[in-house]
């Protein structure tokens, strides 16, 4: 079955494969350069004792999404497709927790998660299965799940020999809150307030791949204007959180006038989206069917003037970031994540195009109004901490060239009228993938409907779910005191992990 981003297709099309037919079929279309897995998952049917296993993959060259399911007797073991296609452990570790699924084969099935709902309640953090090296030489160091101020828990166990690390293996779902369960059902506006919360600093993405998924099943095509709005806020987004990065890297190597430079230039774009919509994340702005924070034209004057100054000023810093010898001696061959590396993980987002993996679906699987602009792929190619920093400066200067063109067309366009109702109907039986390029790389909203329009299953997944093994591989052979740093320029979501 062929579809599109946001196009939504009968559950009942899906070609229903044996088991050898959808392994094959799968792995036919992921041995593609240009393919990759955006959603697997399983439904259980306690009725038929089966699992329905639905998989979609999206090619980036034609933006085509292919859909395909088959149906797994309960207590059978299936041929984990992970030996041929790393990135698919993320996906096999999560069904087996979930429902106990044995993958054979799989060479690391152990938990991803710890949802309230998991096949086996003995599986706990207290009793992950660590990685171990049995070397007298070498020693462990494990860092949280509880870290110093509002960070989230989680654990780092690291394998080192002296200072260097040999293996990083993470552990997060501390505080699973259960969010794709709660997203079922009705009321719809419940499900924008808790995609809201998906990630508190990708507010917009989140918010808009659910938005554009309820809208595609309610049959609802949003008008250019409204649209546009949509983007302009997802590009604001953007540049916070990368100045907000660049502010913390400079943080991190006691570079004070970095820092403070760029928490000043966050500040600025942050209340700019607090004067549109009265909050400084956005919260509130993106809703199904309409707006209740049309752009008008005082606050169009106030976006383009504040984007200028801030472009300006980053610029200005940004050039004495690059020219200081001892911040770039920090930046330099630190965290290298190559190419090849960053495919193999399944990386999306800013860390793989600094890796010089030309992943955007502002380009490959177009949504909103990126339809009709024309965007293009800018990637790095060394793939260290310097080159992750490098991106972000070139999307910032991305970000500031469409807001000015989204600025122009709202201006010469009408008012989006305000709406305050949100409750649309959806259609019944449906499935519909949703994808959102967010700040921090590829968000995949996944929604099906039952027979009476409810929806019945909501999949997410954000980019951290693959990025987190991106960090494990960028520090290995690296100095533990680099990781902080390598860290903070991955920048990952726990919560967003976390779901």
């Amino acid at each position: 079955m062929t579809t599109k981003n946001n196009i939504p297709v009968n559950i009942s099309d899906i070609p229903l494969l044996s088991e050898d037919m959808f392994l094959t079929a799968v792995m036919e279309l992921l041995k593609m350069e240009s393919v990759r897995c955006i959603a697997y998952f399983a439904v259980k049917n306690i009725y038929s004792r089966t699992f329905r296993i639905y998989c979609g993959t999206a090619n980036d060259v034609s933006g085509d999404i292919e859909i395909f399911a088959t149906d797994i007797p309960f207590n059978k073991t299936v041929e984990s497709l992970t030996p041929a296609y790393s990135p698919m452990h993320v996906f096999e570790r999560e069904i087996h927790e979930k429902y106990g699924i044995k993958f054979e084969n799989h060479p690391w099935l152990k938990p991803l998660r710890y949802p309230s709902d998991r096949f086996d309640k003995n599986m706990t953090p207290d009793s992950y299965p660590f990685f171990t090296v049995e070397r007298e030489d070498l020693h462990e160091v494990g860092v949280g799940p509880v870290h110093a101020g509002i960070i989230e828990p989680g654990h780092f166990r690291f394998i080192c020999d002296g200072e260097k690390i040999i293996h990083l293996e993470t552990v997060l779902g501390y505080q699973h809150r259960g969010i794709e369960n709660m997203m079922t059902g009705k009321p719809e506006l419940r499900k924008i307030l808790l995609a809201e919360s998906i990630a508190g600093d990708s507010v917009v993405a989140h918010s808009l791949a659910c938005v554009a998924g309820i809208e595609s099943l309610a049959g609802f095509v949003p008008d250019e204007k409204l649209q546009q709005e949509r983007c302009l806020a997802l590009e604001l987004e953007r540049i916070a959180i990368h100045i907000a990065d660049t502010s913390a890297l400079c943080m991190d190597i006691a570079y004070q006038l970095g820092q403070v430079a760029c928490e000043a230039l966050r500040t600025i774009v942050i209340n700019t989206v607090q004067l549109w919509c009265g909050n400084r994340f956005a919260k509130g702005l993106i809703r199904p069917e309409g707006t209740y924070y049309a752009v008008d034209i005082e606050i169009c004057r106030q976006i383009r003037k504040n984007i200028s100054e801030i472009i300006s000023r980053y610029n200005d810093i940004a050039s004495k970031i690059l020219s200081l010898p001892s911040l770039l001696a920090r930046f330099e061959d630190i965290g290298i994540l190559t190419a090849e590396q960053a495919k193999l993980a399944g990386l999306t987002g800013l860390t793989a195009r600094a890796s010089g993996l030309a992943r955007d679906i502002r380009k490959t699987h177009p949504f909103q109004y990126f339809t009709k602009l024309e965007h293009e792929i800018v990637t790095g190619k060394n793939g260290d901490i310097l080159s992750r920093l490098k991106q972000r400066i070139v999307e910032i200067e991305q970000s500031y060239n469409i807001i000015n063109k989204l600025v122009d067309l709202i201006e010469a366009g009408e008012s989006v009228a305000k709406k305050t109702q949100y409750e649309p109907s959806l259609k019944p039986l449906q499935i519909c993938f949703s994808l959102t390029e967010g700040w921090r790389g590829e968000i995949c909203h996944t929604i099906m409907t039952d027979s009476s329009g409810n929806v019945s299953l909501y999949k997410i997944k954000d980019p951290s779910l693959h990025n987190w093994f991106g960090l494990s591989l960028a520090v290995r052979n690296q100095d533990i005191s680099d990781f902080p740093i390598c860290n903070k320029s991955f920048n990952l979501s726990y919560c967003g992990f976390d779901l």
